[in-house]
């Protein structure tokens, strides 16, 4: 592990640092994560050559690929994919990347997501699944990709909400009308 952390050093902070700066290999693992969320794939991809696991995980238990997806960088995503990332990786709560894309509404990527052979009714620690989030958040779009990929609109999170539930309890009447669609 410290061969790629010192290997990252050189390739991602080139340039001038100063003598004596010391970084933990927790500031290099938060800047591998970064790198995620920003899209960096130049740095995510200097970190893997050297050695980083793609599929690490930070303290609330995200992958590289779950963050790249959540913050809607698709080239991070496919880059990921490309060196083995797994894409129905779940966090510590046991959301998914296609949960985040569906609560941030990031239609293009719940496409890609949904596309790569990940359960589409995975559930949170909370029982909750992607159409829910999608239905509470007003994501028609996807909620009609969900619903096409085979998501169950009659299951129930730990509360006994399903989505049906929670479109209602919005106050959300185009999401009522779609899910009671057959």
């Amino acid at each position: 592990m410290l061969k790629w952390m010192s290997t990252f050093l050189i390739l991602v902070l080139a340039g001038p640092v100063e003598a004596g700066t010391a970084y933990t290999p927790e500031d290099i693992a938060r800047l591998y994560f970064e790198a995620a969320r920003e899209g960096r794939v130049d740095i995510l991809k200097g970190l893997i050559d050297a050695g980083a696991p793609v599929d690490a995980r930070n303290e609330d238990g995200y992958t590289a690929f779950i963050l790249a997806a959540y913050n809607d960088r698709p080239a991070a995503v496919d880059f990921l994919l490309a060196r083995g990332a797994d894409p129905c990786a779940a966090d510590r709560r046991g959301n998914t990347a296609l949960m985040g894309a569906a609560f941030k509404g990031y239609d293009d990527m719940a496409r890609k997501l949904l596309t790569l052979g990940c359960a589409v009714d995975a559930t949170n620690d909370s029982g909750q699944t992607a159409v829910m989030m999608a239905a509470l958040f007003g994501r028609t779009e996807q909620v009609r990709m969900l619903r096409a990929a085979g998501a169950d609109v009659s299951n129930r999170d730990f509360l006994g909400n399903t989505a049906l539930v929670l479109a209602r309890l919005q106050g959300n009447r185009e999401m009522v009308e779609l899910l009671t669609e057959e």
